[in-house]
């Protein structure tokens, strides 16, 4: 995201769109999808077609005239609400528009590369990028390493590593390759691209509302036929008093106060900032640089009470790296790290890397020729937890060199009738202890040593945990080590639960476990084998540099691809949940005071005295100057309130890690309260200066 625009609430031109959306939102159409609003504006239209029947029958009136102005001003500022939120997300749509870069193309076509347009490519196309290119779609590296600058999407300046054969090799169009050379495999069709649908997401107007925002409005809908209903029967006991208190019918009450009684008591300053407040949820995920696919999803989040979280890259600073190798009793260390490298050489990840590296440093261990060597190599699977290599000798025996988990090899040793002996047993678990990751490597029967692999808790994990368990949120880490290492690194980090030696398929019962408990979960992941996960998972947030799977299996991508972001879109879901409640609260509660000051003063002249007074001007607690102020005060601060939330709406109420019910509490003194009290006050200063 262009950074530029991440802290500007309003700017001039955002105002003035607004402003004119506001009038196009007056559509019938668009108003519909409101049921509260829509009241409003029909008792708009109503009244304003009163007033013009006075007009013309020689009967106007002024306060007519006022109600008129103030419940379409109502209306306007309910669609200025919805439409500023909405302006800022085109607002980012165009920054995204603006980044997107119709670039040319090197199409691999057999050895030679052809130059067409990026928008030619078709999904399964080979391209060419060399630095100074832009990546011309969105792909993923199947041969290569470069630096890449991804500004034009996540606004960080840093450039990124992507590389073929693990978790980093996804790229996306637009971004430009800044070193080296990549053949990427082209993943989306024209039009399709990760920019072409972040701008689909980011435009507000385009979301899908969400159960909880649709049950809402039907309460909200539901309250407002009632009061409806209410208001309707009230000229008839109006009547009846009027009569009974000895005063002419003609001083009943009128359509016009009716309607504006019936504006002032359902709930429409909720009913005017419902969707910007929806909006604007999306929008500060965004801003954090996070993209989900629905609003559903941000809701989710709020509502997660469990969190599996992976421990590389996410609890520790990930890229776990050797830094030593632990021979065998009559093992020497130079053998130990010969199996190693070799073991090592097909492995794509961090770790296999570090050793490859830490055996040419420590022993000089050159690179060798592969096709010499006659040999298969054996990648690393979550499901065997090893990796290796299968060397064929002249005389056609094949030597195997295996480098895994310890219980990995202790089953390849038994396998080959070999021994796990208790010293190597030791080594495993003093490392585990220690929060180390142990790797023990074996050459066919024979175990040959450990490789120690060293990584660490990031810095302020276990603060944010703390804050996560204030919030009624249980967390759980997962990872691929033996059970003592996650032992040491869950205590360390301060997690409630870990998982060890977690496969694909372990994630996944696990979260339909969590799941079938009532439990809503959220997962983190970047790898295919994360895939499944996070399709199962209620919050699946995916690394923006991870596979194409696990992009499309989340319901979330982080553009800066920073595992820990998990608890910032938990803190969003969170903040948007209790700024609708905070501002439903406030509103219900507005509608008990204004009830106070309308009801008693159009009643004041009921059963009165001589003296204007009677029993009900003891209601009339606020001491308004007249029933016509009084109606018009209570209409114009409801007009007025709407307005005045609406940067409480965009921004969202102050985030704090508390439980549930204190945040209730929270809601109902602040908001409940603050409901009740802020319009008494608003109330008697407008129509103190009506009678000025």
């Amino acid at each position: 995201m262009n950074p530029q625009n991440k802290n500007i609430l309003f700017n001039k031109e955002l105002l003035l769109t607004a402003a004119k959306d506001s009038f196009t939102k007056l559509n019938p159409a668009s108003l519909i999808k409101n049921p509260v609003i829509f009241i409003v504006a029909i008792g708009s239209v109503l009244t304003t077609v009163i007033v013009f029947i006075g007009l013309f029958d020689g009967n106007y009136s002024f306060f007519n005239l006022q109600i008129a102005v103030w419940l379409w001003f109502t209306v306007l500022f309910a669609n200025f609400a919805e439409a500023i939120a909405e302006g800022r997300g085109k607002a980012q749509a165009e920054s995204l528009r603006k980044n997107r870069i119709t670039a040319k193309a090197r199409k691999l076509n057999g050895n030679q590369d052809v130059l067409i347009s990026a928008t030619d490519l078709k999904k399964g196309d080979l391209v060419v990028c060399e630095a100074g290119d832009v990546i011309p779609s969105d792909g993923e590296v199947v041969e290569g390493i470069s630096s890449v600058d991804e500004s034009a999407i996540t606004g960080e300046s840093a450039p990124v590593i992507r590389e073929s054969g693990g978790d980093r090799s996804a790229v996306t169009g637009g971004t430009k390759v800044i070193s080296d050379r990549i053949i990427i495999r082209i993943t989306t069709e024209p039009g399709d691209t990760f920019i072409d649908r972040m701008i689909a997401l980011v435009e507000g107007a385009k979301r899908q509302k969400t159960p909880n925002e649709i049950a809402l409005s039907i309460l909200l809908s539901g309250l407002s036929v009632i009061f409806l209903l209410s208001v309707a029967t009230l000229p008839a006991f109006f009547g009846y008093s009027l009569q009974a208190s000895g005063l002419p019918a003609d001083q009943n009450l009128t359509l016009p106060v009716l309607i504006a009684l019936l504006v002032c008591l359902i709930p429409t300053t909720i009913g005017g900032l419902l969707s910007a407040i929806g909006i604007s949820g999306m929008d500060r995920l965004i801003r954090r640089n996070v993209i989900a696919t629905s609003g559903r999803a941000i809701e989710a989040a709020g509502d997660v009470d469990v969190l599996l979280l992976d421990k590389t890259g996410t609890i520790t600073l990930g890229n776990r790296m050797a830094t030593d190798f632990i021979p065998a009793e009559g093992v020497t260390v130079e053998e130990l790290a010969d199996a190693a490298q070799l073991s090592s050489l097909s492995d794509e990840t961090p770790e296999g890397r570090s050793i490859v590296v830490l055996a040419k440093e420590a022993f000089n261990i050159r690179g060798r020729e592969v096709q010499q060597l006659n040999a298969t190599f054996i990648p690393f699977a979550a499901q065997t937890r090893m990796s290796g290599v299968d060397l064929k000798s002249e005389d056609g025996s094949v030597h195997r060199i295996r480098k895994g988990s310890s219980d990995a090899i202790r089953t390849f040793i038994q396998n080959s009738n070999g021994f796990f002996s208790g010293q190597i047993q030791e080594i495993v678990t003093g490392l585990a202890m220690q929060g180390a990751t142990p790797l023990v490597v074996a050459a066919d029967n024979r175990v040959l040593g450990v490789i120690h692999l060293k990584d660490i808790v990031k810095g302020g994990m276990k603060q944010r945990f703390a804050e996560l368990r204030k919030m009624g949120i249980r967390t759980v880490m997962i990872t691929g080590d033996n059970p003592l290492t996650a032992a040491a690194i869950a205590a360390e980090a301060g997690v409630d639960d870990f998982m060890a030696e977690a496969t694909p398929e372990d994630k996944l019962r696990r979260i339909r476990e969590e799941q079938s408990k009532g439990h809503l979960v959220g997962m983190i992941g970047d790898g295919t084998n994360d895939a499944p996960a996070l399709a199962q998972a209620d919050i699946g947030i995916a690394m923006n540099s991870g596979t194409q799977a696990a992009r499309e299996a989340g319901n979330m991508v982080d553009l800066d691809s920073n595992p820990t972001k998990l608890i910032e879109v938990v803190e969003v879901g969170k903040q948007l949940l209790m700024t609708r409640g905070s501002l439903t609260t406030f509103s219900i509660a507005n509608d008990v005071a204004k009830y106070f000051a309308i009801i008693p003063a159009i009643a004041v002249a009921l059963y009165a005295g001589a003296d204007g007074t009677g029993p009900l001007s003891l209601l009339n607690i606020m001491n308004l100057g007249s029933p016509q102020s009084a109606i018009l005060s209570a209409v114009i601060f409801n007009a007025l309130i709407i307005i005045l939330l609406v940067p409480l709406a965009l921004k969202g109420v102050r985030y704090r890690p508390i439980s549930a019910s204190l945040a209730l509490t929270h809601n109902l003194f602040i908001y409940g309260l603050g409901g009740l009290i802020v319009p008494f006050i608003g109330i008697k200063l407008i129509d103190i200066l009506i009678n000025l």
